[in-house]
């Protein structure tokens, strides 16, 4: 059986740069604290735990004193600058360029919108690391509108709006939040062509992964999906993967896959998200070479 990993897949630049700023840290000092996981991959993350990476959260934070804390690429609220600086805590920080740049932009808009009674919009996930970030240049006035848009009755439509996009979500689904935003101010007799700044603040590298993988999925019998449970990127291109190709499956070691899954293959890949580290995809090709022989 012929097997082929993709190798479009795997961390994107921002993750690269916050594992590689984190293991030379590590690599000096024998340990380094990080605010929340360094990266959706739980394996990635036990591979950094072992090399002395301890992952912290904010009630940890604010208990620290005097140590040094990896801001991950997510970014994050300046509220979290704030407790580092009161106790005196060296912030090493990994945040992705892409991320902070969306963040300036943000905290720009809110200030001019706030100042003519308007809004600023974030199409992101409720929780998000890197959401909270975003939101956070707002101080937390944003309005944050989901996937599935059941929340978009919170938007003031007969306002103006600005309107970003967290940095991972989906083109598609980001266009059509645009289009229903549009109609829903014209309904309430408000011009959008005036009253309504859409960003692209999307980042190319995720979402040009998506076109790819869909030819991928279809080169392969089989494919085979490596990422972790939590990655919301992970599951976005997993969903582009099985609408490609049926045959495909979503694991997060190479303990999960199955035997049978491959007795009618020929042509197997594999593949991951950005949060997904290469040599986990490596050794999930490996199981599935034991299985052809």
């Amino acid at each position: 059986m012929e097997i082929n990993i993709d190798k479009r897949s795997g961390f994107c630049f921002g993750v690269i740069n916050a594992i590689n700023i984190a293991e030379s840290y590590l690599d000096r000092y024998g340990s380094l604290f990080s605010l929340g996981d360094i990266v959706h991959n739980n394996k990635e993350v036990e591979r950094l735990k072992n090399k002395g990476l301890i992952v912290i959260n904010y009630s940890d934070l604010k208990k620290l004193y005097n140590s040094r804390v990896l801001i991950r690429a997510h970014g994050e609220p300046p509220e979290t600058y704030q407790i580092a600086r009161d106790n005196h805590i060296d912030i090493i920080d990994a945040s992705c360029p892409v991320v902070l740049k969306l963040q300036n932009k943000i905290k720009k808009g809110y200030e001019e919108t706030h100042a003519i009674n308007g809004q600023v919009v974030i199409f992101g996930k409720e929780g998000h690391a890197e959401v909270k970030g975003l939101a956070g240049q707002t101080g937390n006035n944003a309005l944050i509108i989901g996937k599935d848009f059941n929340n978009i009755e919170k938007i003031d439509f007969s306002k103006p709006i600005n309107l970003y996009s967290q940095t991972t979500q989906n083109k598609g689904e980001y266009k059509k939040l645009i289009n229903l935003i549009r109609t829903r101010m014209q309904q309430h007799n408000c011009n959008p062509d005036k009253d309504l700044k859409v960003f692209n603040s999307i980042c190319g590298q995720v979402s040009n992964r998506g076109p790819h993988l869909a030819e991928f999925a279809r080169k392969h019998d089989i494919i085979i999906f490596v990422s972790g449970k939590e990655s919301s990127n992970g599951r976005y291109l997993f969903e582009i993967c099985r609408e490609n190709n049926p045959n495909s499956f979503f694991v997060s070691e190479k303990a999960e896959i199955k035997k049978e899954w491959f007795e009618n293959a020929d042509k197997a890949g594999v593949c991951g998200a950005t949060s997904t580290p290469m040599w986990l995809m490596e050794e999930v090709a490996e199981r599935i070479k034991h299985y052809s022989k």
